[in-house]
């Protein structure tokens, strides 16, 4: 794994890190996945947002890990998984890093719960994997357009230049600690949530080498998440749909979902940003206490 360098800078008490192979050996283009992995109980899988990685899910894995096993996925590329030139991160390769964690670890009865990328990710493989999947929990869902460049100028401003061609691939390369820290925060209702040891982890991340490209190559693919939701209604799980008052998305992007999934449990978060997680962990505890 070309990880190698760096560790993380933040252990979640408990938890223990493992890598997956890629299916394909040394020629495929899949790299080593890394999980985090903690408790008793049937599994629950964790995945995280755009630009974050499994430690996202800090303070929520120590209220959960008395009735899950818990497994915490750093999705392709991202956070310490292996990141391979030439491999693609639009949401069918970010979905199958998901599902070969489902199935080289032989997991059944499984909780999924996603949070932004990671919910959209969580509904698509629950569609592909129904004999596997239990239940899935989406945290505000990211599938809507524009996505973080709703949250400030700021976002629209950075984002807008790691997308723009030719100068773009540059501008992913330069991530100082405080624009990210503010463009992070837009995601929050209590910007008091976003603690500075999350931000140097992540920054320490975003240091890997060949990581800006993987960075950049998910910003472009994002509107793969929008397509995704054609998937949403082959779910075959209950689903939970989890929403900050404060989430990026529109209302009408929330109805939207309801809309499509008429079935689905709704729980709207006062307050809250679109990193759940991060400010209101024992919210999304308390519901998966309430269906474990």
């Amino acid at each position: 794994m070309s990880t190698q360098e760096s560790r993380p800078t933040i252990h979640i008490p408990g938890t223990t890190s493992h890598t997956i192979a890629p299916r394909g050996g040394r020629s495929s283009r899949e790299g080593k996945l890394r999980y985090l992995k903690t408790g008793t109980g049937a599994p629950l899988v964790l995945l995280h947002t755009v630009r974050t990685q499994a430690e996202h899910f800090r303070f929520l894995i120590p209220m959960i890990s008395d009735q899950y096993t818990v497994y915490a996925l750093d999705l392709p590329g991202m956070g310490y998984s292996e990141i391979v030139p030439g491999a693609s991160y639009d949401e069918p390769a970010m979905r199958a890093g998901v599902e070969r964690l489902l199935t080289e670890l032989d997991l059944h009865d499984v909780t999924l719960v996603g949070e932004s990328m990671g919910a959209v990710l969580a509904l698509t493989a629950a569609a592909d994997l129904p004999e596997r999947v239990r239940r899935v929990v989406a945290v505000n869902t990211y599938d809507f357009r524009a996505g973080i460049a709703r949250s400030s100028l700021l976002a629209r401003i950075v984002v807008g230049g790691v997308l723009t061609p030719g100068v773009g691939a540059v501008v992913a390369q330069q991530e100082p600690k405080p624009i990210l820290r503010r463009i992070l925060r837009g995601g929050l209702g209590d910007k008091s949530a976003l603690r500075d040891d999350y931000v140097d982890e992540l920054l320490q991340v975003g240091s890997r080498p060949g990581y800006p490209t993987v960075a950049r190559a998910v910003y472009q693919n994002l509107p793969g998440l929008i397509a995704a939701r054609s998937r949403y209604s082959e779910v075959k799980a209950p689903i939970h749909l989890v929403y900050g008052e404060k989430d990026w998305s529109r209302p009408s992007d929330r109805e939207a979902n309801k809309q499509l999934l008429p079935a689905a449990d709704f729980t709207h978060v006062p307050g809250a940003g679109h990193f759940i997680a991060l400010e209101r962990p024992e919210v999304v505890a308390d519901l998966l206490a309430s269906v474990a």
